[in-house]
């Protein structure tokens, strides 16, 4: 029997296929949960010591850094909520699962790291307008060391984790961590410079670190618009279209999409083949490619192949 051109065939592929060979979308969504809360934990130790001293010390700089790191633990919970809302399984009325409440939480992260930024730069404004009297600049030096040192261990063990399972929400969250931890050093640095006599040099320090997680802000927004947009990086379909077209049979490759859905990747792809394949004979291939396409991009969960006869138009 002859295939019948122009279907499609499609798996979801639930031994999933992340980079360091997760079991499942089941099993990645357990890692980035874990991940967030160690990282909250780390974080939250961090601040609480800063609390402390910035109520000893009154430095704007610390202020700054520690509302910060508070902040951004503040945003860990909804990003936690989305990995648990995002295994749940589908349904008649979302049939291609929730995993994306991950992205929307991304815009929700936004929001709260833009009004903490603001709320920065408006305190150190002040500051720079009416000098504050800082004490104890040993405790806000060793202070400004902790808050590099305690970010810098969430944000390296975050960025992994989140690499590992495909997760740009995760890895937004490590490089937001590691930009508090560069905002510490800042607050190390204003030390030394009212150390050098410079007075309003803590206040300076507050206005840039303020302006450093705007930065970032942007950085990290544009990577989560793109992917509610379902935009994907500049690579991925050149990668799918290069594995289907190694794929023996395959005698070439029309349309190929992809779109991210939390922290996995679904995609659809369209081959032409010879015109006398058997029904069999297309399954076969299509399995084939199906296994080429998740070799090239391992977080791919589902795909969608159709075969067309070469000679159709």
């Amino acid at each position: 029997m002859k295939a019948r051109w122009g279907h499609g065939h499609g798996h979801g592929h639930g031994h999933g296929h992340g980079h360091a060979g997760l079991a499942d979308a089941a099993e990645s969504s357990s890692v980035g949960i874990r991940a967030a809360w160690i990282g909250l934990a780390g974080m939250m130790a961090t601040a609480a010591a800063q609390v402390v001293i910035v109520a000893i010390s009154g430095s704007a700089a610390l202020l700054a850094d520690t509302v910060h790191n508070l902040g951004h633990a503040a945003t860990t919970i909804p990003l936690i909520i989305a990995f648990r809302i995002g295994r749940r399984p589908s349904t008649r009325r979302y049939p291609y699962g929730l995993r994306r409440a991950e992205d929307l939480v991304g815009l929700l992260i936004g929001l709260i790291v833009a009004l903490s930024a603001v709320w920065i730069i408006v305190d150190s404004f002040d500051a720079l307008l009416h000098p504050r009297r800082i004490e104890h600049l040993g405790w806000v030096f060793a202070a400004g060391v902790v808050g590099f040192l305690g970010n810098e261990v969430v944000a390296v063990h975050r960025i992994r984790a989140g690499r590992r399972i495909g997760s740009a929400a995760l890895v937004a969250e490590g490089q937001h961590a590691r930009a508090d931890g560069l905002s510490s050093i800042a607050v190390v640095a204003g030390v030394v410079g009212v150390w050098c006599g410079i007075a309003r040099a803590d206040a300076v320090v507050g206005l840039l670190v303020g302006l450093m997680i705007l930065t970032v802000l942007v950085t990290t927004m544009r990577s989560v618009v793109r992917r509610l947009m379902d935009g994907v990086e500049d690579d991925v379909l050149t990668r799918l279209t290069a594995a289907a077209g190694t794929v023996a049979g395959v005698a070439g490759v029309d349309r190929v999409r992809a779109r991210w859905t939390g922290h996995r990747i679904e995609g659809d792809v369209v081959v032409r083949v010879a015109p006398d394949l058997t029904v069999a004979a297309a399954h076969d291939l299509t399995e084939e490619v199906e296994r080429a396409l998740v070799r090239a991009i391992p977080n791919l969960e589902t795909t969608v192949v159709h075969v067309r006869p070469l000679a159709t138009p």
